[in-house]
């Protein structure tokens, strides 16, 4: 087995606020969906968490055994599952240990993950998952958290499957509007047609995030604001979540036709990506590792400014 490694609008609810995981409680619950910045009770992946000691804390997930976007591939959980619980578990802490205010916003500026892909095989039961976080830079701004970096090394039963880490800071809603000012929430703009679903691994053309240009290593950014799980609520930006996608299935057009799993990804986001402005997807396979595995460097653009950087490192599923 290889090495693990890598490099709301306001609710006023006081039972909500008051929640607080019960040690081995019979009965499974999702935490609340408000902490994780979802809409859908059905998107939260996350079950309980409890502290562990100072900035340190074990969060529970259970992955769908085929999720409507997270599909399985060739047998294998989808990777990107691994990326929305590192993320939902750093909003969670963030809300429910930090004390930060339901209605916050929060910048992603980075999220990594590294997993064993043998590790993924579906399982005849939904998975469930163990992360083990550990809070690091912890910085407040007025007594208020600012900002986090965190790591998770992540495991399902007694079997390690990944490592994880990321970082965030997060603002009042005063200082958002002040940072953004008015952003549409959408744009006119008809949708480009989607590539070829079959070269992205997908089954649904909605599903498909890439829109082709006359460069096969270059594509425009499909935004869909009306997709259920890629804009789960309305918001002013494209979400990094929608980003990871394309930069996925930007790596499996470039090292396809063969199904490829993205074992580990390591994501950092300069900027926003906004609707009102194209955003242009390229791709760069790099040499293959001796494994045989292939990371792919991945951008995306609007204008002369570079929105995010993705390195994806594919496992060809033969």
């Amino acid at each position: 087995m290889g090495s693990l490694r890598v490099s709301t609008s306001r609710v006023d609810v006081p039972a909500l606020r008051a929640w607080r995981p019960v040690t081995r409680r019979p009965l499974t619950t999702t935490v609340p969906r408000e902490y994780v910045h979802r809409a859908a009770v059905a998107e939260v992946l996350l079950t309980d968490w409890e502290t562990d000691g100072p900035d340190r804390f074990t969060v529970t997930a259970q992955w769908p055994r085929g999720h409507a976007l997270y599909t399985p591939i060739a047998g294998h959980q989808d990777p990107l599952l691994l990326a929305e619980t590192i993320r939902q578990s750093g909003a969670l802490l963030a809300h429910a240990e930090y004390g930060v205010p339901l209605g916050h916003q929060f910048l992603m500026h980075r999220l990594a993950y590294s997993a064993l892909p043998e590790a993924l095989a579906v399982r005849p039961a939904p998975s469930e998952i163990t992360l083990r976080v550990s809070c690091h830079d912890v910085t407040r701004r007025g007594g208020q958290l600012s900002g986090m970096r965190y790591q998770a090394t992540v495991s399902c039963g007694e079997e390690p499957i990944a490592a994880g880490e990321a970082e965030f800071s997060c603002v009042s809603p005063a200082v958002y509007r002040r940072l953004r000012g008015p952003r549409p929430y959408g744009t006119d703009t008809p949708l480009a047609h989607p590539v070829d679903p079959a070269s992205v691994r997908r089954g649904c053309p909605r599903d498909v995030v890439l829109a082709a240009t006359r460069s096969r290593h270059r594509w425009l950014l499909r935004v869909d604001t009306t997709h259920p799980l890629l804009f789960d609520h309305p918001v002013d930006h494209v979400p990094g979540m929608l980003l990871l996608e394309a930069a996925r299935q930007a790596a499996q057009s470039v090292t396809g036709p063969t199904p490829v799993l993205p074992t580990a990804l390591e994501s950092t986001f300069a900027r926003y990506a906004e609707h009102d402005a194209p955003c242009w997807i390229e791709a760069t396979p790099q040499a293959p590792e001796p494994s045989g595995r292939i990371p792919v460097r991945v951008t995306g653009h609007q204008g002369d400014a570079t929105v995010f950087t993705s390195t994806v490192t594919t496992w060809p599923l033969t």
